[in-house]
């Protein structure tokens, strides 16, 4: 190859990774070389790999088919920031559906961005102003991407963090596995101070650095496998008993007045999943036209709090049944809620 021939190729497969068939001499007059040489160029990517297929005749041309294995893609400037920004977007306000791969993709991406990109991803970042979630608890994406990293090359980590009653403490850990659950992120680590196994609110981590010393990665308590084992699966497992263990139980019992898909679309998984019954004495509320609506039971360790402002979400007419914690804070609720409506103006 000739010094200009990386170069070209990088290019060549920019373009035919763009959904679209490139006729040949299109895509020769793009790089400004012969047909001959496009046709060159198109069997040294086959060669490694990227599977480009070829149409016959007049109309005929390249194009890039899924293949068996995910070839590197090339991004170019514009590409690259607008992923960027949106990840940050997404892992930085805990977006449901945006878990650690998401976060491992953008600790990629932005380790490889240049400079003058990294430049313009914060910038639009600074410039965007989220539309709150109303729990306070943002995280800055970088902060992500520092433990990510730090994760996936099983480097040790410093951090402050606030616990909390507000104590602040520095902390050295073997991170093991972020945890997203919808609304927040946890890390999954063993503090060596402490000689334990913690999970760490990310959005009370500040200050995070890799120190560069490489540790073997321990079995989480009552799993077998250490990162080679069940890995994302044993950390999801542990965060979930010792979120048990912190948070009391609420048995869930709360009758909707809407179809259960209706119910479904706006509660979070994370409640349970209704099932279509009669009104809570039988009746239908909504009359013979509205359809029945559903009936929640599950349990959760989830605040009160949350709960509440997340069964209001759901738009509809609800009845709770249980458990009397939660009735009683509905009550207060609504009577502060109506307060706040007959102030005067």
């Amino acid at each position: 190859m000739t010094d200009t021939t990386p170069a070209r190729l990088l290019k060549l497969l920019s373009l035919l990774q763009t959904p679209r068939e490139w006729p040949g001499g299109e895509l020769a007059e793009r790089l400004d070389v012969t047909p001959r040489t496009i046709r060159r160029d198109i069997d040294r990517l086959r060669e490694l790999g990227y599977p480009v297929e070829a149409s016959r005749g007049s109309a005929g041309g390249y194009r890039l088919v899924a293949g068996a294995a995910l070839p590197p893609l090339v991004l170019d400037d514009e590409e690259a920031v607008a992923i960027a920004v949106g990840l940050r977007a997404g892992a930085g306000h805990a977006i449901e559906g945006v878990d650690e791969a998401s976060v491992r993709a953008l600790a990629k991406l932005e380790q490889v961005l240049p400079a003058r990109l990294r430049h313009r991803v914060s910038s639009l970042q600074n410039a965007t102003v989220p539309l709150a979630r109303g729990d306070g608890s943002t995280i800055d994406p970088r902060t992500l991407t520092t433990l990510a990293s730090a994760a996936t090359g099983q480097e040790r980590l410093r951090f402050a963090y606030r616990s909390g009653d507000g104590t602040e403490t520095r902390r050295q850990v073997e991170p093991y596995r972020l945890v997203s659950t919808g609304r927040r992120w946890y890390l999954v680590a063993y503090d060596l101070l402490r000689e334990d196994w913690r999970t760490f609110r990310v959005d009370r981590v500040s200050e995070p650095f890799a120190t560069g010393a490489r540790f073997t990665p321990r079995p989480l308590p009552g799993e077998s496998g250490g990162a080679d084992g069940g890995g994302a699966e044993d950390a999801a497992r542990y965060f979930a008993r010792s979120m048990a263990g912190r948070q009391p139980e609420l048995r869930l019992d709360v009758w909707f007045a809407a179809p259960t898909e209706f119910v479904v679309a706006r509660l979070p998984p994370t409640l349970g999943v209704p099932e279509p019954v009669p009104g809570p004495d039988g009746e239908n509320p909504g009359g013979e036209d509205s359809g029945s609506g559903c009936r929640l039971r599950s349990s959760c360790t989830d605040s009160l709090e949350w709960v509440a402002l997340r069964l209001a979400l759901v738009d509809c007419e609800f009845t709770v049944q249980g458990p009397p914690e939660l009735v009683e804070h509905l009550e207060r609720l609504g009577a502060r809620l109506t307060r706040a409506a007959g102030a005067p103006r």
